[in-house]
Order: structure tokens, then C-alpha cells, then sequence
């Protein structure tokens, strides 16, 4: 691998552990998943992911009233340090369409810039923290 190339992987590694660093975040009065004016190009030297009609589909969710709707009917969380209800509801579900299995892929999905920067978001939600997320709803909720 050519020098430069080793220096530019390095410094995204870096940014990326900067942007998972562990912090201190102040209640949020707002989703940290948003919509973003997304545009598609082609060019010789491109920063890519997989699943790349991601943005398109988060787009969709926000102006479609489906962020709205998760965070007006679901209710789980006291208080949003950082996430929302629907971060972790779409987290999940985004997973899925990126081909996740499981809420373990969840780590593939914070470890890739590209698709955190396709959807506009610093970071999503650890697998860890999605589980955690999941155990909160209990039996009763879907029978009361």
C-alpha cells in the first residue's frame, strides 16, 4: 500500500474512534437521525457504502411523518441522552435493510463513516444500547 493511502486510512480510523469517543451529552430536544439534502455522484475516488440508497430511505422516514409518529407513540425513554425513541427504532430497522441478521451487524453500521454521514447523524445507537432499547418494551404494552 502506497504511503499516502496508509495515511489517509489512518486518519479516518482516527476520526472515526474521535466521533465513537464516549461523551456527556445534554437532553435532546430533537431525533440525532435526520433527514439531509442528499445527493448522488460519480467520481474516480469515492467514499461509498453498500446499501447506498440509505439516504433515500431516511428522507422518506422523515417527510413522511414516521419519525413524528414513532416518537409520538412510543414512549419508553424518560429522557433523550442523546436518542430518541425513533434513532433507536430506525437504527434497528436500518440495520435490516443493510442486510443486518442481527442487533450485533449494529457495529458494522458505526464503524462505517459512510453511512453515518448518509444519513447525517455523528453516531447511531451501539448494539449494546439497541438491545437495551428492545427490552424496554414488555408483553403488556401490545395487550393493554
Amino acid at each position: 500500500m502506497k504511503q499516502k493511502d496508509s495515511k489517509i486510512l489512518n486518519q479516518r480510523k482516527q476520526d472515526l474512534e474521535k466521533r465513537l469517543e464516549r461523551k456527556q451529552y445534554p437532553e435532546q430536544p430533537n431525533p440525532l437521525l435526520r433527514a439531509q439534502n442528499i445527493h448522488y455522484e460519480m467520481a474516480e475516488r469515492v467514499r461509498a457504502i453498500d446499501c447506498g440508497g440509505m439516504g433515500a430511505f431516511h428522507l422518506l422516514a422523515c417527510r413522511s411523518g414516521l419519525v413524528d409518529a414513532i416518537n409520538k407513540n412510543v414512549h419508553l425513554l424518560k429522557r433523550h441522552l442523546p436518542y430518541h425513541e425513533s434513532d433507536h427504532v430506525l437504527n434497528i430497522g436500518y440495520n435490516t435493510l443493510a442486510g443486518g441478521t442481527c442487533l450485533d451487524d449494529i457495529e458494522l453500521r458505526r464503524n462505517d463513516e459512510a453511512f453515518m454521514d448518509g444519513l447525517g447523524v455523528e453516531r447511531i445507537p451501539d448494539p449494546t444500547t439497541a438491545g437495551d432499547f428492545t427490552r424496554r418494551f414488555g408483553e403488556e404494552m401490545w395487550w393493554s
